[in-house]
């Protein structure tokens, strides 16, 4: 097991490396802290998703459902289009990154507290009844952005179209290092927690059988992956189907249950996805697509193969 996520490490350093250095031709001071920038930013969002879908996945006992199945991805997109629709893509929020990624940020982990706090409100209520409300909350979020998006005006909509895919190209380096700082945060606060995925992974029948407080542990990490899945999306734009993609290849790929090397697995291949697509934007397609037109539809695929295979 070791010398798979190995391999994967070394894979992910390879992309790294030829992402930083290749083309630089001795311009350091002008490559390095840019192209640094972009690195940080990949890993940091792709270790948020591909942790986030990780838990979110053993909670659910389901390897076909992300966390964006809860609406938080509408919810972002939701948040850009009323701010453009009633104060214009020159406001304060739209110009100033770090008030756009602070509000984004607060109103995606209040949505998801709000939601919490009430369907779990009373004894008995199951995550599956929260998917169902979350996929409900989404719709009506992406109906309500398309809504406003008809009537904005049509160069208020260009500036709007920069938020709805994720880009690395122009990643703020506060941001950069606020989102750091509560990653990291987070991560401490999850490694109590740790320790009970694994159990987890069984059921929630046999997790309390075995002595683990269900409720209390679930709704907590779940709390964990609303707070990760709202820095990444605030701070790179939506990737719908990456966590989908990275967590399953990692259950293919590692042939395991322990949580503690799947999660570590996961984290490269979201790595390796994001710098290797990231590559492909820049030196193949020049800028013309983004990097969440070719992950979204490299996992679109995929999770229609998934089901495909489910089916038989």
């Amino acid at each position: 097991m070791k010398a798979k996520l190995g391999v994967l490490a070394g894979f992910a350093l390879v992309l790294i490396a030829l992402f930083i250095f290749m083309d630089a031709n001795g311009n350091w001071d002008y490559v390095l802290p840019r192209r640094g920038k972009k690195i940080l930013a990949i890993i940091l969002t792709g270790g948020a998703i591909a942790f986030s879908t990780m838990v979110f996945q053993t909670i659910t006992n389901n390897r076909i459902l992300t966390p964006s199945i809860m609406g938080l991805d509408s919810l972002y997109m939701l948040i850009q289009t009323i701010v453009v629709f009633f104060f214009g893509s020159t406001s304060l929020t739209m110009i100033n990154k770090n008030v756009n990624f602070a509000i984004s940020v607060s109103v995606m982990i209040l949505f998801s507290g709000l939601l919490y706090k009430f369907l779990f409100r009373r004894e008995g209520q199951n995550v599956y009844f929260l998917l169902l409300v979350g996929i409900i909350c989404g719709t009506f979020f992406q109906s309500m952005s398309s809504f406003m998006e008809v009537l904005i005006d049509p160069n208020e909509f260009q500036n709007l179209s920069d938020k709805m895919f994720a880009s690395f190209n122009n990643v703020n380096t506060d941001l950069l290092n606020l989102s750091i700082v509560c990653f990291g945060a987070i991560i401490l606060y999850f490694m109590k927690f740790t320790k009970y995925l694994d159990v987890l992974s069984l059921g929630r029948d046999a997790a309390v059988n075995l002595g683990v407080d269900y409720d209390f542990v679930v709704k907590r990490l779940l709390i964990v992956v609303a707070i990760l899945i709202s820095i990444a999306t605030a701070l790179i734009g939506p990737i719908t189907f990456l966590g989908l993609l990275v967590a399953n290849v990692a259950h293919q790929f590692l042939r395991t249950h322990k949580h503690s090397i799947l999660i570590t697995g996961s984290i490269l291949i979201s790595i390796i996805a994001l710098v290797g697509g990231q590559l492909i934007v820049e030196r193949v397609f020049t800028f013309s697509t983004t990097i969440s037109v070719i992950i979204n539809f490299v996992g679109g695929v995929y999770f229609i193969y998934l089901l495909l295979k489910g089916k038989k």
